[in-house]
């Protein structure tokens, strides 16, 4: 997977969800510096992590990683 196109459903995730990314990083007890590198697909993300925001969010995992070639499905 791309991180440029994993970095793209995060964001918009994360706002269709309402929350900014200091909300967002809050809950997830990550600074927002380490949500921004994720959200520009400058930071290799754990899948750990990965799982733990789409709870926050409340999707599938499956949903927040999946890319299709135009991106959000």
């Amino acid at each position: 997977m791309e991180y440029d196109q994993l970095a793209q459903r995060i964001r918009a995730f994360r706002k269709l969800k309402g929350f900014t990314q200091q909300q967002l990083a809050d809950k997830l007890e990550v600074s927002v510096a380490v949500l921004g590198s994720l959200e520009r697909g400058t930071r290799k993300p754990e899948a750990k992590l990965l799982g733990r925001i789409a709870d926050t969010l409340g999707i599938d995992y499956e949903e927040l990683t999946a890319v299709t070639s135009g991106g959000l499905r």
